[in-house]
Protein backbone atom coordinates (compact mmCIF):
# COMPACT_ATOMS: atom_id res chain seq x y z
CA UNK A 1 0.00 0.00 0.00
CA UNK A 2 1.40 3.72 -0.85
CA UNK A 3 0.44 6.57 0.56
CA UNK A 4 1.35 10.41 -0.36
CA UNK A 5 1.49 13.17 1.39
CA UNK A 6 1.34 16.14 -0.66
CA UNK A 7 2.98 19.65 1.54
CA UNK A 8 5.54 22.70 0.47
CA UNK A 9 5.03 21.70 -2.72
CA UNK A 10 6.71 17.99 -2.74
CA UNK A 11 5.27 14.64 -2.60
CA UNK A 12 6.27 12.34 0.01
CA UNK A 13 5.26 8.44 -0.25
CA UNK A 14 5.11 5.74 1.94
CA UNK A 15 5.07 2.12 1.50
CA UNK A 16 2.96 -0.05 3.70
CA UNK A 17 3.71 -3.75 3.93
CA UNK A 18 1.22 -6.33 5.76
CA UNK A 19 2.45 -7.36 8.82
CA UNK A 20 2.94 -10.97 7.63
CA UNK A 21 5.48 -9.85 5.05
CA UNK A 22 7.62 -7.58 7.75
CA UNK A 23 7.87 -11.11 10.27
CA UNK A 24 8.41 -12.41 6.93
CA UNK A 25 11.52 -10.68 5.80
CA UNK A 26 12.89 -10.25 9.47
CA UNK A 27 13.04 -14.35 10.01
CA UNK A 28 14.86 -14.71 6.38
CA UNK A 29 17.00 -11.69 8.02
CA UNK A 30 17.81 -14.01 10.92
CA UNK A 31 18.32 -17.02 9.38
CA UNK A 32 20.15 -15.96 5.98
CA UNK A 33 23.26 -14.64 8.56
CA UNK A 34 25.87 -16.74 9.63
CA UNK A 35 26.45 -17.83 12.97
CA UNK A 36 28.57 -17.72 15.15
CA UNK A 37 28.92 -21.02 17.43
CA UNK A 38 31.21 -21.24 20.41
CA UNK A 39 32.95 -24.34 21.07
CA UNK A 40 35.77 -26.36 22.97
CA UNK A 41 37.51 -29.31 22.50
CA UNK A 42 35.89 -32.27 24.66
CA UNK A 43 35.70 -35.52 22.97
CA UNK A 44 33.26 -37.19 22.33
CA UNK A 45 31.24 -34.24 22.00
CA UNK A 46 33.60 -31.53 20.10
CA UNK A 47 36.84 -32.27 18.33
CA UNK A 48 39.29 -31.65 15.31
CA UNK A 49 39.90 -34.91 13.26
CA UNK A 50 41.33 -34.72 9.92
CA UNK A 51 41.22 -31.01 10.11
CA UNK A 52 37.11 -31.11 10.57
CA UNK A 53 35.46 -29.68 13.35
CA UNK A 54 33.48 -33.03 14.85
CA UNK A 55 31.67 -34.88 17.88
CA UNK A 56 28.25 -35.32 19.22
CA UNK A 57 27.41 -31.92 19.50
CA UNK A 58 28.86 -30.50 16.22
CA UNK A 59 26.88 -33.19 14.39
CA UNK A 60 23.52 -32.40 16.63
CA UNK A 61 24.00 -28.17 15.46
CA UNK A 62 24.82 -29.43 11.84
CA UNK A 63 21.17 -31.31 11.79
CA UNK A 64 19.84 -28.26 13.34
CA UNK A 65 21.22 -25.99 10.87
CA UNK A 66 20.17 -28.35 7.79
CA UNK A 67 16.53 -27.91 9.70
CA UNK A 68 16.76 -24.29 10.29
CA UNK A 69 18.99 -23.25 6.71
CA UNK A 70 21.23 -21.41 8.68
CA UNK A 71 24.97 -20.80 7.69
CA UNK A 72 27.33 -21.24 11.00
CA UNK A 73 30.86 -21.34 11.80
CA UNK A 74 32.95 -23.16 14.55
CA UNK A 75 34.86 -20.79 16.86
CA UNK A 76 37.50 -23.44 18.81
CA UNK A 77 38.29 -21.40 22.00
CA UNK A 78 41.04 -22.52 24.28
CA UNK A 79 39.08 -22.82 27.50
CA UNK A 80 35.79 -23.61 28.68
CA UNK A 81 35.20 -20.48 30.32
CA UNK A 82 35.80 -18.41 27.12
CA UNK A 83 33.05 -20.31 25.28
CA UNK A 84 31.00 -19.74 27.75
CA UNK A 85 32.14 -15.86 27.81
CA UNK A 86 31.39 -15.46 23.77
CA UNK A 87 27.68 -16.15 24.70
CA UNK A 88 27.46 -14.03 27.74
CA UNK A 89 28.69 -11.20 26.25
CA UNK A 90 26.73 -11.80 22.68
CA UNK A 91 30.02 -12.17 20.68
CA UNK A 92 28.77 -15.48 19.93
CA UNK A 93 24.93 -16.60 18.41
CA UNK A 94 25.02 -19.96 20.38
CA UNK A 95 27.81 -22.37 22.41
CA UNK A 96 27.83 -26.46 21.70
CA UNK A 97 29.42 -29.03 23.91
CA UNK A 98 29.60 -30.57 27.30
CA UNK A 99 27.90 -27.33 28.67
CA UNK A 100 25.54 -28.21 31.91
CA UNK A 101 22.32 -26.65 33.18
CA UNK A 102 22.79 -25.25 35.87
CA UNK A 103 20.48 -22.12 37.68
CA UNK A 104 23.75 -20.03 37.71
CA UNK A 105 24.32 -19.98 34.19
CA UNK A 106 20.52 -20.01 33.11
CA UNK A 107 20.44 -16.54 35.12
CA UNK A 108 22.56 -15.03 32.39
CA UNK A 109 22.05 -16.89 29.40
CA UNK A 110 19.41 -19.06 27.69
CA UNK A 111 19.40 -22.86 27.60
CA UNK A 112 18.10 -25.33 24.83
CA UNK A 113 16.00 -27.91 25.93
CA UNK A 114 18.47 -30.92 27.64
CA UNK A 115 20.09 -32.77 24.57
CA UNK A 116 22.21 -35.09 26.60
CA UNK A 117 21.79 -36.82 30.43
CA UNK A 118 25.38 -37.71 31.88
CA UNK A 119 27.06 -37.38 35.71
CA UNK A 120 30.40 -37.01 37.23
CA UNK A 121 32.96 -40.48 37.59
CA UNK A 122 36.42 -40.90 38.76
CA UNK A 123 38.98 -41.50 37.27
CA UNK A 124 42.12 -43.23 38.48
CA UNK A 125 45.60 -45.07 37.38
CA UNK A 126 45.12 -48.11 35.45
CA UNK A 127 47.86 -49.82 37.81
CA UNK A 128 45.66 -49.11 40.40
CA UNK A 129 43.15 -50.94 39.31
CA UNK A 130 42.81 -55.00 39.12
CA UNK A 131 39.57 -57.18 38.51
CA UNK A 132 38.93 -59.30 41.49
CA UNK A 133 40.06 -62.31 41.54
CA UNK A 134 38.60 -65.66 43.26
CA UNK A 135 41.91 -67.76 43.15
CA UNK A 136 44.20 -64.36 44.87
CA UNK A 137 41.28 -64.18 47.63
CA UNK A 138 41.70 -68.06 48.49
CA UNK A 139 45.58 -67.17 48.55
CA UNK A 140 45.62 -64.82 50.86
CA UNK A 141 46.84 -65.31 54.58
CA UNK A 142 43.77 -64.11 56.30
CA UNK A 143 42.00 -67.01 54.42
CA UNK A 144 44.53 -69.58 54.73
CA UNK A 145 45.02 -69.33 58.71
CA UNK A 146 41.70 -69.33 58.55
CA UNK A 147 41.64 -72.97 56.49
CA UNK A 148 44.42 -73.99 59.05
CA UNK A 149 42.40 -73.32 61.99
CA UNK A 150 39.35 -74.70 61.28
CA UNK A 151 41.55 -78.02 60.45
CA UNK A 152 43.17 -77.95 63.53
CA UNK A 153 40.00 -77.68 65.50
CA UNK A 154 38.73 -80.45 63.42
CA UNK A 155 41.62 -82.97 63.70
CA UNK A 156 41.88 -81.65 67.54
CA UNK A 157 38.13 -82.44 67.90
CA UNK A 158 38.39 -85.76 66.38
CA UNK A 159 40.96 -87.11 68.34
CA UNK A 160 39.64 -86.13 71.56
CA UNK A 161 36.34 -88.01 70.17
CA UNK A 162 38.98 -91.04 69.63
CA UNK A 163 40.19 -91.17 73.54
CA UNK A 164 36.39 -91.24 75.18
CA UNK A 165 35.25 -93.41 72.72
CA UNK A 166 37.68 -95.90 70.98
CA UNK A 167 36.65 -98.70 74.07
CA UNK A 168 32.65 -97.97 73.54
CA UNK A 169 32.15 -97.34 69.96
CA UNK A 170 33.24 -99.42 66.99
CA UNK A 171 34.21 -96.99 64.63
CA UNK A 172 36.78 -95.51 67.32
CA UNK A 173 38.57 -98.86 68.18
CA UNK A 174 41.49 -99.02 66.31
CA UNK A 175 45.61 -97.71 67.13
CA UNK A 176 46.34 -95.03 67.21
CA UNK A 177 48.36 -94.98 63.56
CA UNK A 178 45.15 -95.82 62.14
CA UNK A 179 42.67 -93.34 63.92
CA UNK A 180 43.77 -89.74 62.77
CA UNK A 181 42.07 -89.91 59.75
CA UNK A 182 38.72 -91.80 60.53
CA UNK A 183 38.35 -89.10 63.76
CA UNK A 184 39.17 -86.25 61.31
CA UNK A 185 36.70 -87.72 59.08
CA UNK A 186 34.46 -87.99 61.86
CA UNK A 187 34.56 -84.51 62.68
CA UNK A 188 34.49 -83.10 59.59
CA UNK A 189 30.93 -85.33 58.62
CA UNK A 190 30.06 -83.92 62.09
CA UNK A 191 30.50 -79.96 61.05
CA UNK A 192 28.98 -80.07 57.37
CA UNK A 193 26.38 -82.87 57.62
CA UNK A 194 25.61 -82.93 61.96
CA UNK A 195 26.75 -86.30 62.71
CA UNK A 196 25.98 -90.08 61.14
CA UNK A 197 23.40 -91.87 63.46
CA UNK A 198 24.90 -94.95 63.56
CA UNK A 199 28.29 -93.34 64.80
CA UNK A 200 26.79 -91.33 67.69
CA UNK A 201 29.04 -91.13 71.07
CA UNK A 202 28.05 -93.58 73.21
CA UNK A 203 29.68 -92.83 77.06
CA UNK A 204 28.72 -89.88 78.87
CA UNK A 205 31.64 -87.49 78.32
CA UNK A 206 31.93 -88.22 74.14
CA UNK A 207 28.39 -87.14 74.42
CA UNK A 208 28.68 -84.32 75.80
CA UNK A 209 31.90 -83.28 73.81
CA UNK A 210 29.60 -84.31 70.58
CA UNK A 211 27.45 -81.52 71.75
CA UNK A 212 30.04 -79.08 72.82
CA UNK A 213 31.67 -79.91 69.19
CA UNK A 214 28.34 -79.37 67.38
CA UNK A 215 27.61 -76.42 68.96
CA UNK A 216 30.94 -74.58 68.13
CA UNK A 217 30.92 -76.10 64.46
CA UNK A 218 28.32 -73.32 63.61
CA UNK A 219 31.23 -70.53 65.30
CA UNK A 220 33.68 -72.39 62.87
CA UNK A 221 31.55 -72.26 59.81
CA UNK A 222 30.55 -68.54 60.08
CA UNK A 223 33.82 -67.61 60.80
CA UNK A 224 35.00 -69.40 57.81
CA UNK A 225 32.80 -68.00 55.14
CA UNK A 226 33.04 -64.54 56.96
CA UNK A 227 36.53 -64.66 56.24
CA UNK A 228 36.05 -66.04 52.57
CA UNK A 229 33.51 -62.83 51.89
CA UNK A 230 36.31 -60.12 53.90
CA UNK A 231 39.22 -61.61 51.49
CA UNK A 232 37.00 -61.15 48.37
CA UNK A 233 35.85 -57.79 49.62
CA UNK A 234 39.45 -56.65 50.29
CA UNK A 235 40.33 -58.15 46.51
CA UNK A 236 37.72 -56.44 44.78
CA UNK A 237 39.02 -53.04 46.78
CA UNK A 238 42.48 -53.00 45.61
CA UNK A 239 43.35 -49.16 44.77
CA UNK A 240 43.80 -46.27 47.12
CA UNK A 241 40.29 -44.70 45.43
CA UNK A 242 37.28 -46.24 44.76
CA UNK A 243 34.63 -43.96 46.22
CA UNK A 244 33.86 -40.67 46.49
CA UNK A 245 34.55 -40.60 50.35
CA UNK A 246 38.24 -42.17 48.99
CA UNK A 247 39.26 -38.86 47.41
CA UNK A 248 40.02 -37.12 50.93
CA UNK A 249 43.62 -37.18 51.13
CA UNK A 250 44.44 -37.51 47.58
CA UNK A 251 46.08 -35.50 44.58
CA UNK A 252 42.63 -34.87 42.87
CA UNK A 253 41.88 -33.04 39.79
CA UNK A 254 39.58 -31.06 37.45
CA UNK A 255 38.75 -28.31 35.10
CA UNK A 256 38.23 -24.66 37.16
CA UNK A 257 34.61 -23.52 36.95
CA UNK A 258 33.35 -27.05 36.18
CA UNK A 259 30.25 -28.80 37.84
CA UNK A 260 32.66 -30.97 39.05
CA UNK A 261 34.97 -28.22 40.75
CA UNK A 262 31.85 -27.17 42.72
CA UNK A 263 30.53 -30.56 43.64
CA UNK A 264 34.23 -30.88 45.25
CA UNK A 265 33.97 -27.40 47.17
CA UNK A 266 30.91 -28.74 48.36
CA UNK A 267 32.04 -31.89 49.54
CA UNK A 268 34.95 -29.82 50.93
CA UNK A 269 37.69 -31.99 49.08
CA UNK A 270 41.15 -30.75 47.96
CA UNK A 271 41.78 -30.69 44.13
CA UNK A 272 44.17 -29.32 42.30
CA UNK A 273 42.10 -27.11 39.06
CA UNK A 274 43.06 -26.69 35.32
CA UNK A 275 42.53 -24.35 32.73
CA UNK A 276 41.45 -27.45 30.18
CA UNK A 277 40.62 -30.67 29.58
CA UNK A 278 44.85 -31.06 27.79
CA UNK A 279 46.29 -29.88 30.81
CA UNK A 280 44.47 -32.46 33.31
CA UNK A 281 45.14 -35.26 31.51
CA UNK A 282 49.10 -34.39 30.83
CA UNK A 283 48.50 -33.92 34.75
CA UNK A 284 47.07 -37.32 34.90
CA UNK A 285 49.66 -39.49 32.73
CA UNK A 286 52.57 -37.89 34.30
CA UNK A 287 51.19 -38.79 38.23
CA UNK A 288 51.00 -35.37 39.12
CA UNK A 289 47.49 -36.19 40.41
CA UNK A 290 45.83 -39.65 41.97
CA UNK A 291 42.64 -39.53 41.00
CA UNK A 292 40.51 -37.06 38.15
CA UNK A 293 36.49 -36.11 38.71
CA UNK A 294 35.10 -35.29 35.60
CA UNK A 295 32.50 -35.76 33.35
CA UNK A 296 31.62 -39.29 33.16
CA UNK A 297 31.03 -39.35 28.82
CA UNK A 298 34.16 -37.38 28.61
CA UNK A 299 36.62 -39.85 31.04
CA UNK A 300 35.08 -42.84 29.51
CA UNK A 301 35.88 -41.66 25.83
CA UNK A 302 39.02 -41.25 27.00
CA UNK A 303 39.82 -44.68 28.86
CA UNK A 304 38.86 -46.32 25.37
CA UNK A 305 40.79 -44.56 23.31
CA UNK A 306 44.00 -42.37 23.89
CA UNK A 307 44.45 -43.50 27.62
CA UNK A 308 43.66 -47.07 27.93
CA UNK A 309 47.07 -47.71 29.18
CA UNK A 310 46.61 -44.37 31.27
CA UNK A 311 43.11 -44.64 33.44
CA UNK A 312 39.87 -46.61 34.33
CA UNK A 313 36.39 -45.09 35.39
CA UNK A 314 35.12 -46.41 38.67
CA UNK A 315 31.86 -47.01 40.18
CA UNK A 316 28.56 -45.57 38.68
CA UNK A 317 28.44 -41.88 37.83
CA UNK A 318 27.07 -39.73 40.60
CA UNK A 319 25.62 -36.03 40.65
CA UNK A 320 23.37 -36.58 37.63
CA UNK A 321 22.99 -33.36 35.01
CA UNK A 322 21.79 -32.32 31.34
CA UNK A 323 23.43 -31.00 29.23
CA UNK A 324 21.97 -28.21 26.70
CA UNK A 325 22.84 -25.80 23.76
CA UNK A 326 23.55 -22.32 25.09
CA UNK A 327 22.57 -18.87 23.51
CA UNK A 328 22.96 -15.34 24.92
CA UNK A 329 19.73 -14.51 27.26
CA UNK A 330 16.87 -13.59 24.96
CA UNK A 331 18.00 -15.13 21.90
CA UNK A 332 15.61 -15.26 18.96
CA UNK A 333 17.28 -18.94 18.28
CA UNK A 334 16.12 -21.02 21.18
CA UNK A 335 12.31 -21.36 20.91
CA UNK A 336 13.40 -22.31 17.22
CA UNK A 337 16.03 -24.52 18.11
CA UNK A 338 13.73 -26.19 20.86
CA UNK A 339 11.19 -27.16 18.36
CA UNK A 340 13.38 -28.47 15.86
CA UNK A 341 15.19 -30.29 18.37
CA UNK A 342 12.08 -32.32 19.14
CA UNK A 343 11.31 -33.07 16.00
CA UNK A 344 14.62 -34.59 15.66
CA UNK A 345 13.93 -36.73 18.50
CA UNK A 346 10.59 -37.68 17.03
CA UNK A 347 12.01 -38.61 13.51
CA UNK A 348 14.89 -40.64 15.00
CA UNK A 349 17.44 -38.50 13.64
CA UNK A 350 18.74 -37.51 17.64
CA UNK A 351 18.82 -41.18 17.62
CA UNK A 352 21.15 -42.35 14.64
CA UNK A 353 24.03 -39.67 16.02
CA UNK A 354 24.00 -40.69 19.74
CA UNK A 355 24.09 -44.04 18.69
CA UNK A 356 27.19 -43.30 16.14
CA UNK A 357 28.68 -42.22 19.09
CA UNK A 358 27.76 -43.85 22.20
CA UNK A 359 26.55 -46.97 20.73
CA UNK A 360 22.62 -48.03 21.70
CA UNK A 361 22.28 -47.47 25.62
CA UNK A 362 21.02 -44.26 26.41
Amino acid sequence: MISEINGSGSNVRFIRFPMSIVLILWAQAITAQTLTVNTVTRPPFSMVENGEDTGFSIELVDALAERLGWSYQINRTNTFGEMLEGVRSGEADMAAANISITASRETEMDFSQPVFESGLQIMVHAEDVRPPSLLRAMLSWDLAAAVGLAFLVLFGGGMLMWVFERRAQPYFDRPLNEAWFPSFWWALNLVVNGGFEERVPRTPIGRMFGVLLVISSLFVVSVFVAKITTAMTVEAITGKVNSVNDLYGQRVGTITGSTAAGFLQRRDIDYYDFTGLSELIEAFEARDIDAVVFDAPVLNYYVNHQGEAHGRTIGASFLRENYGLLFPQGSPHTEEVNRVLLALQEDGTYDQIYKRWFGNAK
